[in-house]
């Protein structure tokens, strides 16, 4: 048995607990199962990135005949496009090599499982057990993976997800056809990547609409603008059987209301279905841990878990899942477990923000419309477009084109900013303003808090709501240094610029 001071499972967003506890001197342990950097270097947020902006770049040239521009249509290289992609998930290597050689930390390569509180043993590929650590603190970072729906011959069809299709099924070349099954942030990023690559794209849900948490109107135009460029949406069915024939793949859906089938022919299946937790691999139940219905690990708003010493961060607690939400827990419990000269931080889930990075672009911070006439605001909404602006008009954009993006903001009566909405280019770094805004916690009210407790509640199982314990001056750097920045958005340059302050001439 070795015993540690902390032991961190997951190479995520939780290295950066780890590291507050290396620069205290603490003795660590370190245990990841996979590739070093967690889901956004090796298969999430990150190299679908490096997809996406050529798309974006394809789409923008042919809008080039309304800003006066005649631009060929450009070619893909996808070799080096791919090359470029896996030279930076490569990065997960270094990673490794740097934690390795760290003063202090003892590195595993495994899987974690508990034996009992405070206990874990480490196996390796085999399933054969080769370590047991001990720690009176253990932060869980061990993220979720790609749910598989249930749809009878579906295995034995294949098909790729955003694990394998970043791993070993990363196709040698774009596309021809291909069906996506999901509408959310994974499905309609993948539609707009290959279908700017040229391939007959379609995408499907169950849900009567895409992109289910944005506003109404936000679904409408994405919906709009991926059948004006030839993306097939369906919404509404639900796939019941997919089969190989003749060569291609075939998969049949049923609509939800009324029961008519369908068939679609394809080249490659793409599962968008949603996540699962990774619990299951830890075995927390021996730990004794608490977890919600989904298989999560419930958090408290220090990221506490039910057992005292252990935390856990990131995706692990099934609230919002995304790297700068995990970030953003990662820092506030480095902050409480090892810089005890800093007032203590808590997390606050109210204001996470997000973007889906299809085309148009999308943003998100705070509630829709609906979420708070629900929780009983008097409202004010207002709506402006990217035409209405002498920028919107130098892109290209007049009044009444089908592709004019928008804002939309949803207030309170007294002015709070209660919901942010984008949809357009660049709409990840529109909104960050919002976000800074928001965060400051200047007009946060009490009884505003227990009124979005409710709705919020609905819209994440689990999920704590908090009273904001500080206010931040309008001026100070804390509003930047203690919001979330949309990862990966050119937000980061501008926000991660107060990382760099040093005093003059040092």
């Amino acid at each position: 048995m070795q015993e540690f001071d902390l032991i961190v499972v997951g190479s995520g967003a939780a290295l950066i607990v780890l590291e507050a506890a290396l620069a205290q001197g603490k003795k660590c342990a370190l245990v990841e199962r996979h590739k070093f950097g967690g889901t956004c270097l090796n298969r999430g947020c990150i190299p679908s990135k490096i997809l996406v902006h050529p798309a974006d770049t394809i789409r923008e040239c042919e809008r080039g005949e309304k800003i006066g521009l005649e631009i060929a249509p450009p070619q893909v290289d996808w070799e080096k496009l791919g090359q470029r992609m896996w030279d930076k998930i490569g990065e997960n290597r270094q990673i490794l090599e740097a934690y390795q050689s760290w003063p202090g930390l003892t590195v595993f390569q495994g899987t974690a499982r508990f034996t009992k509180p405070y206990v874990l043993e480490v196996l390796d590929a085999q399933g054969q057990v080769t370590d047991s650590l001990q720690s009176a603190t253990i932060v869980v970072g061990v993220g979720g993976r790609a749910k598989k729906p249930t749809i009878e011959g579906l295995s034995e069809t294949g098909f790729v997800n955003f694990e394998s299709f970043f791993g070993d099924r990363f196709p040698a070349a774009p596309y021809k056809r291909l069906l996506i099954i999901g509408g959310g942030i994974v499905g309609t990023e993948f539609a707009h990547i290959f279908s700017s690559y040229g391939a007959e794209v379609t995408i499907m849900d169950h849900n009567p609409r895409l992109a289910k948490h944005e506003e109404p109107e936000v679904s409408a135009l994405l919906e709009k603008e991926f059948r004006r460029v030839g993306i097939q949406v369906r919404t509404g069915v639900e796939p019941v059987r997919a089969e190989k024939v003749a060569g291609e793949k075939r998969v049949t859906v049923r609509d939800k209301v009324t029961g008519a089938e369908e068939i679609f022919s394809t080249d490659e299946i793409f599962i968008a279905t949603g996540f699962v937790s990774n619990s299951d691999w830890l075995q927390a139940d021996r730990c004794g841990l608490a977890m919600d219905e989904r298989g999560y690990i419930l958090t408290d708003e220090h990221l506490r878990t039910n057992v005292p010493g252990i935390y856990a961060v990131g995706d692990i607690n099934g609230k919002f899942q995304y790297r700068h939400k995990a970030n953003y827990e990662a820092y506030i419990l480095a902050n409480n477990l090892y810089e005890p000269e800093k007032p203590e931080r808590v997390a606050c889930y109210d204001r996470v923000p997000w973007a889906i990075f299809t085309h148009p672009q999308i943003a998100h911070v705070g509630l829709t419309e609906q979420q708070a006439r629900e929780a009983g605001y008097e409202l004010l909404t207002g709506v402006n477009h990217y035409s209405s602006t002498a920028k919107g008009y130098a892109m290209g954009y007049l009044p009444g084109d089908e592709d004019d993006g928008f804002v939309k903001l949803v207030v309170s009566k007294d002015r709070t900013i209660l919901g942010v909405h984008i949809i357009g280019p660049q709409a990840a770094i529109l909104i960050q303003p919002f976000i800074y805004l928001m965060n400051q916690g200047l007009h946060v009210r009490a009884e505003d808090c227990d009124q979005l407790e409710t709705t919020l509640q609905a819209h994440d199982p689990g999920r704590t709501m908090l009273r904001p314990h500080l206010s931040f001056s309008p001026d100070s750097t804390a509003a930047i240094d203690q919001a979330m920045v949309i990862h990966p958005a050119l937000s980061e340059v501008a926000a991660w610029a107060t990382g760099t302050l040093k005093e003059p001439g040092s």
